[in-house]
């Protein structure tokens, strides 16, 4: 099957040829074919879509809440909508399987655009503080970029609240997962929003992203990725005194107290590392148990981890799918070989490729024991699925093991009951924290401390990283 050819950015309302004659090849993680030939945007696209939203933004920012929910009403119907066609374009440039592409990568993006639809209906933007009336207008001109692990959800939490705050967005989705993004241009165009208030540039980190960052006529930054490019995009930003939100990586614990669940606990960790083939900023890559526990813990783990088994993710069955490139994968393989030379133990998978996928950019599921803070597998981030298993010998040791990290994304914390789990969760320095298996909250503020980021998604605090205040102040 021949690869399709685009050539165009979604530039003032239009899809139009982009400047740039240069391209980039969209590969299927599970059969390293070419899916799709994209334009390598650069600065000449950055200068004309952050020029088509700077003559759009005081018209779009000026409207009343009606006028912004009309077409984020259509856009959100366009998601519903093209559910399936989501999903299947996830599978096939990210290597999601299918089954987790409709739960999560296509579902959970909806449920986050309808959920702003609330939001933006009941917020008020004008309040009385004494004498002075307090407006919160946006910021401007912002600029979204993107990662390809969540490729819809993380264009969703930042555009949609952006557009509903009153602001105009220019958009640099990652160069491995731009199918998904264009498809989300397409559905913005069907929605009828003005020109110029949504834009795409399809081109690399290097050239668009940071092109677009360090442009003088943008007001904010929100970035998505590894924290090593987000120092970056902050660096770039701060010389134009940009608002700048960033999430970034993390390497967050599953604390399991005495007392707690323990089979439920591991069983859930496994899980939640394992899905999207360990893909996530927030995943608990960490599993901390009381040192009585640990063998128990690590049968448990070996037992839950036989369930995912590497496979095409196209087939409805298929839990884990392979990683997005060969980078990741050498990657991944990497930090498990380093692992296994400073002392750590492989009790599942190992860097080997699992069986019978010798085409596809596939890693084996793996759990590690004897793994110490001082290794690299404890303290970095891996993206992919990789769990360290690690004990404690109180809970101020698990709390030190838990905190003994650059960064501060996620958590867990299993007890016997809540309140000493939630008492636990207060003392870790991170920005988000599962309580005995709370599921993960929409509405909710994610991200991070240290490390991990500055800012917040989704929820009113999402809403409000792209709105500013002004005072005016009337005779008492």
């Amino acid at each position: 099957m021949s690869a399709h050819t685009f050539i165009d950015q979604y530039i003032g309302g239009k899809w139009i040829p982009s400047a740039s004659p240069e391209t980039l090849d969209v590969r299927n993680p599970a059969t390293e074919e070419v899916l799709a030939v994209v334009p390598a945007g650069g600065a000449a696209d950055v200068d004309a879509a952050v020029a088509a939203a700077r003559s759009a933004a005081r018209a779009w920012g000026a409207g009343d809440k009606a006028q912004r929910l009309a077409p984020l009403e259509r856009l959100v119907a366009g998601l519903a909508a093209a559910q399936e066609e989501i999903a299947e374009t996830v599978t096939a440039e990210l290597g999601c399987p299918i089954g987790f592409a409709t739960s999560v990568q296509a579902a959970l993006p909806l449920g986050v655009a309808n959920n702003y639809l609330g939001i933006l209906a009941g917020y008020e933007f004008e309040e009385r503080v004494g004498h002075s009336t307090v407006y919160h207008e946006p910021v401007g001109v912002v600029a979204a970029i993107t990662p390809w692990n969540y490729p819809l959800h993380q264009i969703v939490a930042k555009v949609i609240p952006a557009l509903a705050a009153g602001c105009v967005v220019v958009l640099k989705p990652a160069e491995d997962t731009p199918l998904t993004a264009r498809l989300f241009a397409r559905l913005v165009d069907e929605a009828g929003f003005p020109p110029g208030v949504f834009n795409l540039v399809i081109g690399t980190g290097t050239a668009a992203g940071a092109a677009l960052a360090a442009h003088p006529d943008v007001d904010a930054v929100s970035f998505t990725g590894s924290t090593a490019v987000g120092r970056l995009i902050a660096e770039q930003a701060g010389r134009g005194i940009k608002r700048v939100t960033l999430e970034l990586g993390g390497k967050s614990a599953s604390v399991v107290l005495p007392g707690a669940d323990l089979a439920k606990a591991v069983n859930v960790t496994v899980a939640n590392v394992f899905a999207n083939s360990g893909q996530t900023c927030s995943a608990w890559t960490r599993l901390l148990v009381p040192e009585e526990q640990y063998a128990e813990a690590l049968a448990i783990a070996a037992e839950a981890a036989a369930k995912y088994v590497p496979a095409d993710p196209a087939r409805p069955e298929t839990r884990v799918g392979p990683l997005v490139n060969a980078k990741q994968l050498d990657r991944v393989r990497g930090y498990i070989n380093d692992a296994i030379a400073e002392g750590a133990r492989v009790v599942v998978g190992g860097p080997q490729p699992p069986a019978g996928l010798a085409t596809g950019f596939y890693v084996s599921p793996t759990i590690l024991a004897d793994v110490t803070t001082d290794m690299a597998v404890a303290r970095e981030e891996i993206f992919g699925p990789v769990l360290c298993v690690m004990s404690f010998d109180d809970a101020e040791d698990a709390l030190r093991i838990a905190n003994a990290t650059d960064y501060g994304l996620a958590g867990a914390v299993w007890a016997a009951d809540d309140a000493e789990a939630a008492a636990f969760a207060r003392r870790m320095d991170t920005g988000q924290v599962d309580i005995n298996g709370g599921r993960f909250n929409l509405a909710a503020p994610f991200g991070g401390y240290k490390s991990s980021g500055v800012g917040r998604e989704l929820g009113r605090h999402g809403l409000e990283e792209y709105l500013q205040t002004k005072s005016l102040q009337f005779r008492a």
